[in-house]
């Protein structure tokens, strides 16, 4: 408001001077001596004030875009983390489904392999050497096979665990709309 208040007052006073010095009997061509001035400066002063509006238009709007460009910053970054987060309790539900599993057949394979040694420790003491022997080499055989193929699918899960998170947080850091704020700062 404030803004338009030097015009107005600038106006006001250019229109006092005028009417002041007109003659006091004014007639015919008087008249327009008197209106063409006044026209003239009512035209700029509107031109003025719409170039004032003008500005302060842009100025509001420019602001309206980067408090929108913020909060769109803002969604897209708290979306990242949202999806990460969700990424990274997926595997660890994932992890606890397959240890469970693992424990359970585990179990089971241990179980298994109890027998067969208890088998053939019974068939060592009955005579059976020979048999017995066998049996115990071929479980000794299965289980550091199994054993193996345990460690070794612990290690390819690990790995793929560290590469899946590794790409989560790449994703996260490489945010091209990050890196445009980051250079605008």
């Amino acid at each position: 408001m404030l803004k338009y208040l030097f015009g107005i007052l600038l106006i006001q006073i250019v229109t006092v001077s005028l009417v002041l010095f007109l003659p006091r009997d004014v007639e015919g061509i008087g008249w327009l001596q008197l209106l063409i001035p006044l026209f003239s400066i009512s035209l700029v002063a509107a031109f003025w004030f719409s170039t004032i509006a003008e500005h302060l238009r842009k100025d509001e709007l420019s602001k309206l875009k980067e408090n929108h460009f913020k909060e769109r910053e803002k969604i897209r970054v708290n979306a990242e983390r949202a999806k990460t987060r969700a990424i990274k309790k997926t595997q660890k539900e994932m992890t606890k489904e397959v240890s469970k599993t693992h424990s359970r057949a585990n179990f089971k394979v241990v179980t298994a392999f109890s027998g067969a040694v208890g088998v053939g420790v019974f068939m060592m003491f009955t005579e059976l050497m020979t048999f017995g022997l066998l049996t115990l080499t071929t479980m000794g055989g299965g289980l550091g096979g199994y054993l193996f193929r345990a460690k070794k699918e612990k290690r390819q899960e690990d790995k793929l665990l560290n590469i899946q998170g590794e790409q989560a947080i790449v994703k996260v850091i490489k945010n091209p709309l990050l890196e445009q704020k980051k250079k605008k700062s």
